[in-house]
């Protein structure tokens, strides 16, 4: 597969551009134990990372959305994680050499997540990388999230790219669906969060991936 026509590499962000996991595992094990539950073990709460704080607090206190305690909980977690956004979160080990290839190559690259604005803005920040995204798409930018295409157009029309010279890195069946919804190349995350029972062999991405280092092996 060619990958020369590409001119933008689009990111999700928990899981695959940054390993959120460790604060956000943290954040439920605090709102546990404010409750006075016992903390999870780390890999327990790893694969549901990418599912958001809904499926932290299903995971963590077996209650479903529609619990009167689900939503309380689900707020005292962000506001937990908010507070301590940055702590542990780090770039994937060879990411940091990917986006530099990218920005050394006059390539562009973005992010398109579903986390709401008020928690990737500041995480981005706090790890300076606002400045050289060429776009950065929440959850709550436009009314609609993946697996619905328009978040990935829309960072397209941010950027001035068609979606066809796009690629889009993700860890999550989502990611994959919203790729091929907009027309555009997908790259599967399987160093991301992945529960044992999903089947990414299944989910039709253009390439799967072990390491950040071979988005640069798929690039050249």
């Amino acid at each position: 597969m060619s990958s020369a026509h590409i001119q933008t590499v689009l990111f999700d962000l928990d899981g695959t551009l940054l390993d959120t996991a460790p604060d956000l595992a943290q954040a439920l094990n605090a709102t546990l134990q404010a409750n006075g539950r016992a903390a999870l073990p780390f890999e327990q709460i790893r694969p549901a990372v990418s599912h958001g704080a809904s499926a932290l607090i299903g995971l963590g206190f077996q209650l479903e959305p529609q619990d009167p305690q689900f939503e309380p909980l689900r707020t005292q977690l962000l506001d937990h994680y908010q507070a301590h956004i940055a702590d542990r979160t780090r770039l994937f080990p060879g990411m940091e050499a990917v986006l530099a290839h990218i920005e050394a190559h006059d390539l562009s690259w973005g992010v398109v997540t579903n986390k709401p604005g008020r928690l990737t803005e500041p995480l981005l920040a706090a790890l300076d990388l606002q400045r050289s995204a060429a776009s950065v798409v929440c959850g709550d930018t436009l009314n609609e999230c993946k697996p619905h295409p328009a978040p990935l157009l829309h960072a397209c029309k941010l950027i001035g790219t068609p979606p066809g010279q796009c690629v889009y890195v993700g860890d999550a069946r989502r990611d994959i669906e919203a790729g091929h919804k907009a027309g555009m190349t997908t790259l599967l995350a399987l160093f991301g969060y992945l529960m044992e029972s999903d089947r990414p062999e299944d989910w039709g991405a253009s390439a799967l991936i072990q390491q950040p280092a071979d988005i640069l092996a798929w690039l050249d």
